[in-house]
């Protein structure tokens, strides 16, 4: 099965280093196949047999944690689910050129209770989007990211679960390489 695995906080200002040649060779002592890298900020995709998702999290985990002596939150999606999350993009048509960075998807451990969603509805300010759909959080951040207090670590706040973030132009790149 396709897998892409999204490591959150690596090589950000210098912390938590982790050269993507030497991380693609932590996956194949793990028995993964099929390793792919995209950019510096821990995106990894690969083909396992294993079929247990939560597995295959831990054990890159567990790795991660054992080589580098530091905990890297993963989350791993099937390249199917990446599909799903690409095809039930909320807001309209996408320029992927104009608006790439500035639409962005905020990928939760799991789903968020309803009223954890609800609360953070109050923290959006337009012209910024959010909308959470299942597992899966869809921003729209047209003055940029890094201008928005709808940070990974604020989702992370409110809806009290662990998220990494990545922009359009990432998530689609990434599907792209795992077919």
């Amino acid at each position: 099965m396709n897998y892409i695995s999204i490591l959150r906080g690596i090589n950000v200002s210098g912390q938590k280093k982790v050269k993507m040649d030497d991380l693609k060779l932590l996956y194949e002592s793990l028995g993964l196949k099929n390793i792919k890298t995209y950019i510096q900020s821990g995106n990894v995709i690969f083909t396992s047999r294993v079929k247990n998702i939560k597995d295959l999290k831990i054990k890159i985990e567990k790795a991660i944690q054992k080589k580098y002596n530091f905990h890297v939150p993963v989350q791993v999606r099937t390249s199917d689910e990446l599909s799903s999350i690409i095809n039930n993009y909320p807001f309209g048509v996408v320029d992927i050129e104009k608006e790439g960075t500035k639409i962005l998807v905020t990928f939760l451990d799991s789903r968020p209770f309803p009223d954890k969603v609800l609360a953070i509805q109050k923290f959006i300010t337009l012209p910024e989007k959010l909308i959470v759909k299942k597992d899966v959080v869809y921003l729209f951040c047209p003055n940029g990211y890094g201008k928005s207090k709808l940070s990974n670590n604020f989702i992370e706040s409110k809806l009290e679960r662990s998220a990494t973030t990545r922009n359009w132009k990432s998530v689609c790149k990434l599907f792209e390489l795992s077919q």
